[in-house]
């Protein structure tokens, strides 16, 4: 019977969580196998003492069959989920090149709306999937994984399409242990899920402040529905039935979380580092706006000054 192998590409909070399952389930399988591709000191550590994956009171080792930084030392595998940053993206899949044969099936689970389209112009050929998480997961320290809150799901699925792989998949994932959900209607719940971290990011960035106090202030409040409404404007473009209550759905999301949660965004903002996602989160909504003609005022005016702050 010929091995099933996954590689995990990326194994920071969302690769480090749902990659260690894998990786813990099947450590002694003969039919699957787990794979990491990983960097520097985080690698150093999962090659010398596996990966330490921490949620709440719990925590367990992940010891993949191969961790490593070079894809030819992985070879061709018939998974690949890729959970980089989505500024990475492309020079991410051309790292891939030696694991990705014509029957590998890519999985992206990163932020942004577009990661399939990216994907799939780079390998036409290929099964890309569409993919989202909910989850707060962080790589704390090299070779440790945290989860701090208290969701963990993950869809994923091909619109309007079935496939035996992705059948395969979403069973190896629910033997993991994984909340999984595959869906022909996966573009409903990516845009839902855009519409929230997007409005998040470009609202705890443009007013540098977590969201407790933006839920708070009234003003703020109605920059937040702004926003909402504009991007959902776009996903009505594309034909995508979102809910029609998400200005609610955000809010109450928002207030559900703690006073000082804020956005991966505003915290890579705040810390002036080089690559962040304000394309991917920000300028996607506005850039996108202009295709369909739709005016979308708010996300232009923070987009513009958020852009001047990180440049």
């Amino acid at each position: 019977m010929a091995t099933t192998k996954i590689l995990i590409a990326g194994i920071g909070g969302v690769g480090g969580f749902f990659g260690g399952l894998l990786a813990k389930q099947f450590e002694e399988s003969k039919a699957v196998e787990v794979h990491f591709l990983a960097r520097g000191a985080h690698l150093q550590q999962i090659q010398q003492s596996g990966l330490q994956v921490i949620e709440g009171d719990e925590q367990f080792v992940a010891i993949p069959k191969l961790a490593r930084d070079d894809a030819h030392q992985i070879g061709v595998a018939d998974y690949i989920i890729v959970s980089t940053k989505s500024y990475d993206l492309e020079q991410t899949i051309q790292q891939l090149a030696p694991c990705i044969g014509p029957q590998t099936v890519i999985l992206p689970l990163l932020n942004g709306v577009d990661c399939r389209e990216r994907i799939q112009k780079l390998l036409p050929n290929n099964l890309v999937c569409d993919g989202c998480v909910y989850i707060i997961a962080r790589l704390s320290r090299p070779g440790v994984v945290e989860n701090l809150g208290n969701i963990k799901k993950l869809f994923f699925g091909v619109e309007c399409r079935s496939d035996g792989r992705l059948e395969v998949l979403e069973k190896l994932f629910q033997e993991a242990g994984v909340e999984v959900t595959l869906t022909p209607q996966i573009k409903k719940v990516i845009w839902e899920k855009f519409v929230f971290i997007s409005v998040t990011a470009t609202a705890t960035t443009y007013f540098d402040e977590p969201v407790g106090p933006i839920v708070a202030d009234p003003d703020k409040r109605n920059t937040v529905i702004a926003l909402v409404s504009e991007v959902a404007q776009i996903a009505e473009q594309k034909g995508i039935a979102i809910s029609n209550n998400m200005a609610e759905q955000v809010l109450a999301k928002l207030e559900s979380l703690p006073h000082t949660a804020t956005s991966s965004l505003h915290s890579d903002v705040t810390a002036k580092k080089a690559n962040t996602e304000v394309q991917a989160l920000v300028g996607y909504v506005v850039t996108t706006a202009q295709n369909f003609s739709v005016d979308t005022p708010t996300y232009k005016q923070l987009f513009a000054e958020i852009q001047k702050r990180n440049s």
